[in-house]
């Protein structure tokens, strides 16, 4: 016959259980590949927790090019094809509009700059077999509510976090987009 579990052994795994941190809210978002049809194959998702130190966004992604790309939040809740901004040619996840800005500072940046799109996040890297996996930390979002409602968008190329040589960081193509809900 087995001897019943202690009960000061279940009160300090509780305790123990209850010391690790937990995050205030979380979501995840799930990425599409953006094509002129809509949203195409799916490629993974992205788990946004808030956090004391900010939003941080942790994807579980496949199928990407190597290397960096640029990561943003866009002001509409919509990855459906829609107008390109300067061309007003039917893009790939057009609808989902321009960087999420809502202080209207009019230009792209760094994550923690005080005067830069509040959509601007880390460079998304994936690595050679295509996987990207590593968290990054936003700063400034500090909310779920602040970004709900919006799109989650992965470019093509990288992102120098500037408007030049190239406006919007110069990432490219829009290559996958997801809405936060």
């Amino acid at each position: 016959m087995k001897s019943p579990i202690p009960v000061a052994a279940i009160v300090a795994a509780l305790a123990l259980f209850a010391a690790v941190p937990a995050f205030a809210a979380s979501t995840t978002v799930e990425m599409h590949r953006a094509t002129l049809q809509g949203a195409g194959e799916k490629i993974g998702t992205v788990t946004i927790d808030e956090t004391k130190y900010g939003l941080v966004f942790t994807p579980k992604l496949t199928g990407l090019r190597t290397g960096g790309h640029g990561f943003y939040i866009h002001k509409n809740p919509d990855c459906g094809p829609g107008p390109d901004a300067n061309t007003g040619q039917t893009i790939p996840a057009g609808a989902a509009g321009p960087h999420y800005d809502p202080q209207n500072a009019g230009r792209h940046g760094h994550p923690w700059e005080d005067n830069a799109h509040l959509g601007d996040l880390p460079l998304l890297y994936a690595t050679p077999d295509g996987t990207a996996t590593t968290p990054v930390l936003a700063p400034r979002l500090k909310s779920l509510a602040d970004i709900r409602g919006r799109s989650l968008m992965i470019h093509e190329g990288g992102d120098n976090y500037s408007d030049h040589p190239e406006a919007n960081g110069g990432g490219g193509g829009r290559m996958s987009c997801g809405v936060i809900r």
